[in-house]
């Protein structure tokens, strides 16, 4: 063993046992799900027995155990406890897909399909694995003594106004714009919006962020409210009961987009709200950035020139299900050519935007992937369910069957982001890579940057795509 592992021991060890105890937190949570929805005698299955008793105790064993590997990773990672919870859904996620659809049936003996309809029928437990995920998240960040956590930086007046202010504004958007508030139980946004706009300062403090990372951490934690809201909380208040089986949730899909652009519209403005007091309040003009300069312009060609890279990726897989003159008719024009020219414009300003919300976030090429990923899903969800529709005078496309039908288009959105931001990634690495550092303040900013891919972008990446694939797990 070298020095460097026989130093790192006592942390890891510390790490795993407070791992532990907190994957106990997410177990109970989970179990206590697992019990109403009937799940634990499969558990009990392992050890040859069908009682709740035994499910329910090796569902404890086993939920310590997942919880000390969450420890590991958490401790080993760069990452501050408001991070954490992306970190745990992300993982609860990697333990549905490996515990429930793999390791369950070829211990017990049942075939493994991996199939759409097996996902499916473990939708409750694809629920149940994120709920476990969040708390023993929580839970580690609560009990690790490492002094990452600090409640006073949640508990400042400031951003919670901010919050407040932000959700406001999201809302009333989203009512004027779409017309939310009209829907069946939609009228219960504002409020949750609300609450949104308070629990975000509170989750993730008031520190300032850039507007890209803002929007793909907001789309995470509309999700995240989704899932509590939607379906656990109103269905226990008004059945008693959870409303995690499929049906119930592709009935509750047509509530996911709103509550995904909530909680990105409110990390976005909540962000641009922090600028604006920066801007009038800060006195050192040091902290405030003058203008888009030379690079700026140039960054601003490169998105460009990767949106019309990912268009034509993008392009392709619209015109093999004839999408294309749909998008012509959002000019008035008819047919695939006319179609094409519309879609690599648009393609091109939303590469412009990436390179503004973006610029000097992709480390690597991987980076730029996660990051152009994620705001690919976005795009699909403002652009695709929502914008385009409301553009050709109809309704945005947030019923579970219009979600469904939009499924190839979540599949281009992908590969148009994933083109977007390799190229821009490249092209920003090649003609002036950010990391050397050229003065002081250069190096400090290239050291955030550095912390921010060792803290929750791989995670938001990871659970960005996650959500992406169990969209047709939900809806289909």
């Amino acid at each position: 063993m070298t020095a460097e592992a026989v130093r790192r021991a006592p942390g890891l060890l510390r790490g795993a046992g407070t791992g532990g105890v907190a994957g106990l937190a997410g177990g109970l949570v989970l179990g206590a799900a697992m019990r109403s929805l009937g799940m634990l005698p499969a558990v009990a299955v392992l050890a040859g027995s069908g009682s709740l008793g035994v499910g329910f105790a090796l569902h404890m064993a086993i939920s310590v155990l997942v919880g000390a590997g969450f420890g590991l990773l958490a401790v080993r990672q760069r990452i501050r406890s408001s991070e954490l919870v992306f970190w745990g859904l992300a993982y609860g996620v990697f333990w549905w897909f490996l515990g429930t659809l793999t390791l369950l049936p070829l211990l017990t003996g049942v075939q493994m399909t991996w199939s759409l309809e097996s996902a499916q029928a473990a939708l409750p437990s694809l629920l149940g694995h994120l709920y476990y995920g969040a708390v023993t998240a929580v839970g580690f960040a609560l009990l690790h003594p490492d002094g990452r956590f600090a409640v006073r930086d949640h508990l400042r007046p400031k951003p919670l106004l901010r919050g407040l202010i932000a959700a406001g504004i999201v809302a009333g958007v989203l009512v004027l714009a779409f017309g939310v508030g009209a829907g069946a139980r939609l009228g219960w946004l504002p409020a949750v919006a609300v609450c949104m706009g308070v629990g975000y300062p509170l989750v993730f403090t008031g520190r300032p962020e850039g507007t890209g990372p803002a929007l793909v951490r907001g789309t995470a934690y509309g999700f995240l409210w989704w899932i509590v809201v939607e379906s656990t909380l109103l269905p226990l208040v008004e059945d008693g009961a959870l409303a995690w089986s499929q049906p119930a949730v592709a009935e509750a899909t047509a509530r996911l987009p709103a509550y995904l652009l909530a909680g990105a519209g409110i990390a976005a403005v909540f962000g641009w709200l922090g600028s604006l007091a920066r801007g009038l309040f800060v006195d050192d003009v040091r902290l405030l950035h003058h203008g888009i300069g030379t690079r700026g312009l140039r960054a601003v060609g490169y998105g460009a020139l990767a949106g019309l890279a990912g268009g034509v990726v993008f392009g392709f897989l619209w015109g093999s299900v004839d999408v294309l003159p749909t998008v012509a008719r959002l000019v008035g024009a008819r047919g695939a050519v006319a179609g094409w020219v519309v879609h690599l414009v648009i393609a091109q300003i939303i590469g412009v935007s990436y390179a503004l919300f973006f610029r000097g976030r992709s480390y690597d090429l991987v980076s730029g992937v996660g990051w152009g990923l994620s705001y690919g899903f976005f795009w699909w969800v403002l652009g695709a369910l929502t914008l385009l529709p409301v553009l050709l005078g109809q309704p945005p496309r947030w019923s579970a069957v219009a979600i469904a039908a939009a499924f190839a288009s979540l599949v281009g959105h992908l590969a148009y982001g994933a083109a977007l931001g390799t190229v821009y990634a490249w092209l920003e690495h090649r003609e002036n890579p950010w990391w050397v550092a050229r003065s002081d303040i250069e190096a400090v900013r290239a050291t955030a940057r550095r912390e921010q891919i060792l803290g929750s972008a791989p995670a938001l990446w990871t659970l960005t795509v996650l959500i992406a694939l169990a969209v047709p797990v939900m809806v289909a």
